[in-house]
């Protein structure tokens, strides 16, 4: 009945210690020997999905990262990037950096740019860089910041994003998650379901027969467009009202509960 399982990771797949149980892990896989295609959409980049996901999961799945400014699948052999333009990213970091300054270090945006897989900063982070990260961040100027085609702008604080949505929210694509921690800002046409209607296009199926996983706002669209949209437990309860189907939390294998009762059914 089903052809394709999106699977977000953070609250999703993954645990709260960034894990995949047994169980979430040996459901996804049975899916793909029945045939299914896996599809990760995540907003984490290529590295730290090296890093979570084992190797027989990244050998069956393509790959929506960034919120879908990069699309990967080596089945498809295809590789697709929607960058923000580099006069457009300093527009957006001159904007954060002017707006906020004079709030007090602690309330200050720290500003980040990601770009095809490298993370720019113009200060060293203020919590520990993940592990396998260390090489990847790198401290720069504000005028190199701003030359950069970004991947994606982050912006970590208290999010006050409607001024940011109003100067720029028809030309990019502003989501914040994290309960209202982080700013992720994508190019206007990047979102994991337009990346998610490049891959069904390649793979020949109909958005009626995909089944979503997701948790928080980055997966509100995919829910909008799938047959199937699945809300974890934890969930933010706006997707909740979009789900189809709203199954255990991550950490009691949410996944797993819902792929097996419908495998169950086929």
């Amino acid at each position: 009945m089903y052809a394709a399982v999106v699977l977000d990771l953070d609250g999703t797949l993954l645990n709260s210690e960034k894990k995949i149980s047994e169980r979430n892990f040996a459901s996804v896989l049975e899916c793909h020997r029945r045939g299914v295609k896996i599809i990760f959409a995540t907003a984490r980049p290529p590295r730290t999905v090296r890093i979570l996901l084992p190797d027989e999961m990244r050998d069956i799945g393509s790959f929506i990262y960034y919120n879908g400014a990069l699309v990967v699948s080596a089945e498809l052999g295809i590789t697709l990037h929607e960058a923000i333009p580099s006069d457009l990213a300093g527009e957006v970091i001159d904007f954060c950096l002017g707006r906020h300054a004079g709030l007090g270090e602690e309330a200050e945006w720290d500003v980040g740019v990601e770009a095809l897989d490298e993370w720019y900063g113009l200060k060293e982070p203020n919590f520990p860089v993940p592990i396998g990260e260390e090489n990847r961040y790198h401290v720069t100027t504000l005028t190199k910041l701003k030359m950069l085609e970004a991947t994606k702008i982050l912006l970590a604080g208290p999010a006050h994003v409607e001024q940011l949505r109003e100067t720029f929210g028809h030309r990019l694509n502003i989501i914040v998650t994290d309960q209202g921690q982080l700013v992720q800002i994508m190019a206007g046409n990047a979102s994991k379901e337009r990346g998610l209607a490049r891959l069904l296009d390649g793979f020949g199926i109909p958005a009626e027969r995909v089944i979503a996983f997701g948790d928080d706002h980055n997966d509100i669209g995919l829910f909008k467009v799938c047959g199937w949209p699945v809300a974890m437990g934890n969930a933010v309860e706006e997707l909740k009202r979009l789900a189809r189907s709203v199954t255990e939390t991550n950490d009691r294998d949410g996944v797993a509960v819902e792929l097996e009762r419908l495998l169950r059914c086929e």
